[in-house]
């Protein structure tokens, strides 16, 4: 069964279980690809005006997480609702503890909603995930086995053997594929659904990615390329996306086009002029050979 990185091959789950016990934190055990072995997932979900959805979302996130037995808390960042958005919010959290609702005070944007949650989450891994229902919950489980077998981040694409998109519109398609074929050219990539916010980092692929710059939608992209610039490995499987049943998408594209185009030049400049000084930090080969008798 092919596992590869870097070359945006699809990475089948396997069914070995994502934790360890809590009593086992003194120690930190590597998968044999050498990623450090995960504990808790994190997920992180901007919201605006979506009253209609937003329960809903948490509660099958938080029962299809439940059911396969991983260990997560859900972030949901309310980024300036006008509606009843904060209320349900916190009632849910009363029912569903694992859910940590964070009030952004501003200024808003998506981008700037998915920094605070960034800010907030207190995981190993974080999922980014869409707060209208358009995300499978089931893939944030792959996402999660996938990552546990060493790498550093998984990216999804809808449009790959195995993926789908349901009601996806058609001039919104059509601009997509364009722009995911400019960065694949631009930048020499495998990867065919860059835009699409729905991906999965290791924390310290967070970290090693900051500080961040987009306060929109452009966001989307500067995550994963420069993940992707800065050494990090990854791998792709296929997802499905659905198209909102309930309130007004937020993306504009006449809007964003300009944002997207400078930050993914920004993180073009940093791949070829950088001279690597943002790169991942290269970490020791552990000797695994066994000690000699003394």
């Amino acid at each position: 069964m092919p596992k590869t990185t870097q070359t945006g091959s699809i990475a089948p789950p396997d069914d070995a279980d994502g934790l360890r016990p809590a009593d086992a934190r003194d120690v930190i055990p590597l998968t044999e690809s050498g990623g450090r072995r995960l504990e808790t997932l994190s997920v992180v979900i901007p919201a605006r005006d979506e009253a209609g959805c937003i329960a809903s979302t948490v509660e099958h996130l938080h029962l299809e997480l439940t059911l396969h037995g991983i260990r997560h808390e859900i972030v949901v960042v309310d980024d300036g609702s006008t509606d009843a958005t904060p209320a349900i919010l916190q009632a849910t959290a009363a029912r569903i503890p694992a859910l940590v609702p964070v009030r952004s005070p501003g200024p808003h944007g998506f981008g700037r909603a998915i920094q605070r949650g960034l800010d907030t989450f207190t995981g190993d891994a974080v999922v980014i995930m869409m707060a209208d229902e358009s995300d499978d919950c089931r893939d944030v489980v792959r996402y999660w086995k996938v990552l546990q077998e060493g790498h550093d981040c998984v990216f999804g694409s809808r449009f790959m053997k195995g993926g789908g998109v349901i009601d996806y519109p058609r001039v919104k398609y059509l601009v997509n594929r364009l722009a995911n074929w400019f960065v694949r050219v631009l930048f020499g990539i495998g990867l065919n659904d860059t835009t699409n916010a729905f991906k999965a980092y290791r924390r310290e692929v967070i970290d090693g990615c900051r500080p961040f710059l987009s306060p929109h939608f452009n966001i989307t992209v500067e995550l994963p390329l420069k993940a992707l610039v800065r050494g990090y490995s990854w791998t792709v499987i296929p997802i499905t996306w659905r198209n909102r049943r309930t309130g007004v998408a937020k993306l504009k594209i006449r809007e964003m086009g300009s944002r997207y185009f400078f930050i993914v030049a920004y993180v073009w400049l940093e791949k070829y002029f950088s001279r690597g000084d943002y790169r991942k930090p290269v970490t020791p080969a552990i000797d695994k050979k066994p000690a000699a008798a003394a």
